[in-house]
């Protein structure tokens, strides 16, 4: 039997706080609010009980941020595409941030074992002077315990609306993507950090992100794998190949503990489920 959960999750601003309200259906669930760094930023751990998913499973995630509201979200755990002989597993998320609203979406990684036919949608639509920082982190297969990604696919789908998308298929049978030297030549991580907003951002802070990602980046054992770029005025992006998750994980941990006092003048709190 499939499952197809829901959940919708929304922040609003009352005041000096942050509030989330959300509703579910199926085997999808939001934990207790906290405010660790005072009542104006609202973290929340998304948690799917049955930890998996096989052909036919659909997780619907609907996120909106009401205007001037900061959100945080994190995962406990990695989303787990099974081996699957029927139709392919989704995870579809929305994320919708108000005027002057902020989102901080940092699930752990989407674990594709070999046999899956995953597909891992991120819809975003930000107004005017909305930002968010998240990332999207893949790992093919488990190569640490002798299994490999030798069947299946994964499609991956990244839009923020009117500037940015990206959709890729990854198949486990394509050796010149998988191994070669244009492709993803042997490595079995791909992550993706990304900066987006509502409102073309300014000269002088697009080159601080890049900078300080940069800096990050080269001092970084994984430098020769990856790298940061603006390809517009409301995006700047950070891609990793890496062997395995952890380094690449940590890498983007570190940019974005970077990234919060230079952009919004925050310090590097991190997420209580990073300490687990």
């Amino acid at each position: 039997m499939s499952w197809h959960a829901q959940l919708q999750l929304h922040y609003r601003r009352e005041g000096e706080r942050t509030l989330a309200h959300f509703e579910h259906s199926g085997p999808l669930r939001i934990l207790q609010s906290l405010h660790p760094e005072g009542p104006g930023i609202c973290h929340n751990v998304l948690i799917h009980p049955p930890s998996g998913l096989v052909g036919g499973d659909l997780l619907d995630i609907d996120v909106q941020v009401g205007p001037g509201a900061h959100g945080l979200i994190t995962t406990p755990g990695a989303t787990r595409y099974y081996r699957t002989d029927g139709p392919a597993a989704e995870q579809r998320t929305r994320i919708r941030v108000g005027a002057g609203g902020r989102l901080e979406w940092l699930p752990l990684e989407a674990l594709c074992y070999s046999g899956c036919r995953a597909e891992n949608r991120l819809h975003m639509a930000l107004e005017p002077g909305a930002e968010l920082v998240g990332w999207d982190v893949s790992a093919l297969g488990l190569p640490a315990a002798g299994q490999p990604f030798v069947r299946g696919s994964l499609l991956q789908a990244l839009t923020l609306e009117g500037a940015w998308l990206e959709r890729g298929l990854i198949a486990a049978e394509d050796a010149r993507l998988m191994d070669g030297p244009l492709g993803l030549a042997g490595h079995r991580c791909i992550a993706t950090l990304f900066l987006a907003t509502g409102t073309e951002l300014s000269r002088e802070r697009r080159a601080q992100a890049l900078a300080t990602a940069r800096e990050l980046l080269e001092a970084h054992s994984l430098r020769a794998t990856a790298g940061a770029t603006a390809p517009n005025g409301r995006v700047v992006v950070v891609r990793v190949l890496a062997p395995l998750v952890e380094p690449a994980l940590a890498l983007l941990k570190s940019i974005r503990n970077a990234w919060r006092p230079v952009l919004w003048g925050l310090p590097a709190h991190p997420p209580r489920t990073w300490a687990l």
